[in-house]
């Protein structure tokens, strides 16, 4: 069979639009075939006009992975180079520094926040990492920012080898597994200006909770004084901004009595982060992947409680 090479990248994420350089900003994820391009695991900018690359920032070469990769049925698909599968899953956010100049700033699966100069061709201005990388974060699916820090939750998720029929059990192509309650976790505060960190907030403790992970995968929400962060737990925690003190917790996973009549349960919490607007919070509960406890609901919360 022919193969052709390289297979480009991925982009998991929503682009970034700036305005006043015409411009559109994306990070990508790794190559899926080799030998890995150039431009994955990277920082791309885009004229908005013509399509035509500006410029590109390459955090991790030779970056080829895929979902054969440790999947004895599959595996003569996955690529030599293996990974380390270290993809950005967070979207470029384009901030002003206290300096005057601007800044791109993500989180990548390697456990590195990066920040990038897009008016310099993306030079490296800081990086600051907060945990191990790994294939399901390190960082997963994005910090987030005010006018003082960035904000980035740690994933690494882990797992362990446990029998079909034990607590919390899932099942994947190497086996039953389930996840480490004392792998992955904790939110970081660090400098918009220079990623010094600036708190730490620890992982919360999963105690007897069976298929139970501390890990924050779900993309970080920030409003004035409060950052939200939700677990794979199943958890949603708000934060101050100030300290990372804990000021709010809900537990998401349980059942509810939809407003439509339909039965609804939560689950782990990953992917998307909460939407904050008009007084309320809405945040999805139930996430079945990677071990995590599926759940369909969508939960809204109000500042008074109401």
């Amino acid at each position: 069979m022919q193969l052709y090479g390289p297979s480009g990248a991925g982009v998991w994420v929503s682009p970034t639009v700036d305005a006043a350089k015409r411009a559109v900003y994306v990070t990508t994820g790794d190559s899926y075939s080799d030998p890995a391009a150039r431009t994955s695991d990277a920082f791309l900018a885009f004229d908005m006009e013509t399509g035509n690359m500006l410029w590109s920032r390459q955090m991790t070469a030779g970056d080829a992975f895929n979902i054969a990769c440790g999947n004895p049925a599959i595996e003569e698909n996955c690529p030599q180079a293996k990974g380390p599968d270290f993809d950005f899953g967070s979207s470029p956010m384009l901030v002003r520094l206290p300096n005057g100049r601007r800044a791109l700033i993500a989180g990548q699966k390697s456990g590195v926040v990066h920040a990038v100069d897009p008016d310099q061709q993306g030079e490296v201005l800081w990086q600051t990492r907060i945990g191990k990388g790994s294939a399901l974060g390190g960082i997963q699916w994005g910090p987030a920012a005010d006018g003082d820090n960035v904000y980035a939750a740690l994933s690494y998720v882990g797992f362990r080898a446990g029998p079909p029929d034990s607590a919390g059990a899932r099942s994947g192509p190497l086996g039953a597994f389930t996840l480490d309650p004392r792998a992955g976790g904790g939110l970081f505060a660090l400098k918009l200006a220079t990623g010094e960190r600036v708190w730490t907030a620890p992982p919360a403790d999963c105690g007897d909770r069976a298929g139970c992970s501390p890990a924050q995968s779900a993309a970080v929400t920030v409003i004035p004084d409060v950052v939200f962060s939700g677990s794979v737990d199943g958890h949603l925690r708000g934060y101050s901004t100030k300290d990372g003190r804990i000021v709010w917790d809900v537990d998401t996973a349980r059942e509810y009595q939809g407003v439509n009549g339909v039965k609804a349960t939560g689950g782990a919490i990953d992917g998307p982060g909460p939407v904050i607007v008009g007084g309320m919070l809405y945040v999805n509960s139930g996430y079945g992947v990677f071990g995590g406890a599926p759940g369909n609901a969508l939960l809204a919360f109000s500042v008074d409680g109401k």
